[in-house]
């Protein structure tokens, strides 16, 4: 069978990986914005619009367009190898400084990029210079890595480009798994570094490719289908496993934040709902364009407010029984905790009612209710089962029953 058939089943359309590119471009977008002092999120908006370009004008159809503007068969050549080597380049500068950090004490930093930007940039001006020795009439779209193999000068163009993608791929795969190796990372980072990981050991398989067809050529043999067949699928795969693990670390942090913050909203609804029967059914004004955020923060102050207006007819004895009876009836501590506070929050509205209805003089009682505030979360999800809040009331009802009272057992004088 011929590789280069079979291979042309799997060909990925070069606007693949520049739609997705280009997506996490825009889901990075906003916080560049926002950010945009910051030079960690600027270079990686840079790097993400290097690899736009690359494949944009990697794509054959641009390739002939470019040719046939400047009126130079072959220019888009140079330029689409230019485009690769800034790549890498901003590769390198991008996880050095990532890893060590832009106020790197130690000069690392410092000095890994004025070598990648001297480096880097004398290959893009060797490139054009060879460019423009070499003698390449015939326009060639696909091959013309292997078409020109053995041509003076243009070889070398070829070899140099390869050779500056091979070493850029090389340490930018140690520089990520050494770190990922290294641990004290969070999941979405860690998930990101091996994505990223993934996509420049990709880009090695590419430059193997490559490099097997054009030394095939130079003995004599044909292996193309290496170059056409196999390497473009490899380097469209690769620019979509490295789009994702750029944007997995900030939009799965994202998710992340707005999911938990959207449970703890749906979370404190229970306790929420109870605490506007104390504020005689008054509630958090809703505004559309509140963030999610915004709004667990007025819901939570809300509770608060209302948990402290309530806090004087709070039985303090009360929740130490409950707390006593959630643990007799087997419930963790900090579940019993729970309970016992639902059940004095219960019965406080309970005694604020009839304090009112009855007309006698207000309880002063002075709980402390700082644990109380801080275990919102957990209150409100205990009041979501009412069943074991009535276990726990009716246990703690009968153990009061249950302790003789100690004016009883005094002697009389």
């Amino acid at each position: 069978m011929n590789p280069s058939r079979f291979f042309a089943g799997f060909y990925i359309s070069f606007w693949i990986p520049t739609a997705v590119l280009t997506a996490a471009l825009a889901i990075k977008l906003p916080s560049i914005v926002k950010l945009w002092k910051d030079p960690l999120l600027r270079a990686v908006g840079g790097l993400l619009v290097l690899a736009c370009g690359v494949f944009v004008f990697a794509a054959p159809a641009t390739i002939a367009r470019t040719n046939r503007v400047t009126g130079v068969p072959n220019i888009a050549a140079p330029l689409v190898y230019s485009l690769i080597t800034a790549f890498c380049g901003a590769c390198l500068l991008l996880i050095t400084a990532w890893r060590n950090g832009i106020s790197d004490r130690s000069g690392v930093t410092r000095r890994a990029t004025r070598w990648v930007v001297t480096a880097y940039a004398s290959v893009i001006v060797a490139l054009w210079v060879l460019f423009a020795l070499a003698d390449v009439p015939v326009e060639r779209i696909r091959d013309l890595d292997t078409y020109y193999a053995n041509t003076p000068f243009m070889r070398e163009e070829i070899v140099l480009y390869l050779l500056a993608h091979t070493v850029a791929g090389l340490i930018t795969s140690k520089l990520i798994w050494n770190w990922i190796r290294a641990g004290g990372l969070d999941v979405w980072l860690r998930g990101g570094l091996k994505f990223l990981g993934a996509g420049y050991v990709m880009n090695l398989l590419y430059d193997s490719a490559k490099f097997c067809a054009v030394v095939a050529r130079w003995t004599g043999h044909d292996l193309d289908w290496l170059s056409t067949g196999l390497a473009p699928p490899v380097a469209c795969l690769s620019a979509i496993l490295i789009a994702v693990g750029f944007i997995l670390p900030h939009t799965g942090q994202f998710l992340h934040r707005r999911v938990r913050t959207r449970l703890g909203h749906w979370h404190l609804r229970p306790l929420y709902r109870l605490m506007g029967t104390v504020t005689g059914g008054g509630r958090v004004p809703f505004r559309l364009r509140a963030t999610p955020e915004l709004r667990l923060t007025r819901r939570e102050t809300f509770i608060r407010d209302a948990l402290l207006h309530l806090s004087r007819f709070i039985d303090e004895d009360l929740r130490r029984r409950a707390y006593a009876a959630a643990l007799g009836l087997g419930f963790g501590a900090g579940r019993a905790g729970a309970l016992a506070h639902a059940v004095t929050v219960q019965d406080a509205i309970e005694t604020r009612r009839r304090t009112r209805r009855d007309d006698t003089a207000v309880p002063l009682n002075t709980p402390d209710t700082e644990n109380l505030l801080a275990e919102i979360d957990a209150v409100s999800r205990a009041l979501r089962h009412p069943a074991d809040i009535r276990a726990v009331r009716e246990a703690a009802a009968a153990s009061a029953q249950s302790v003789p009272d100690p004016t009883l057992s005094q002697p009389s004088r």
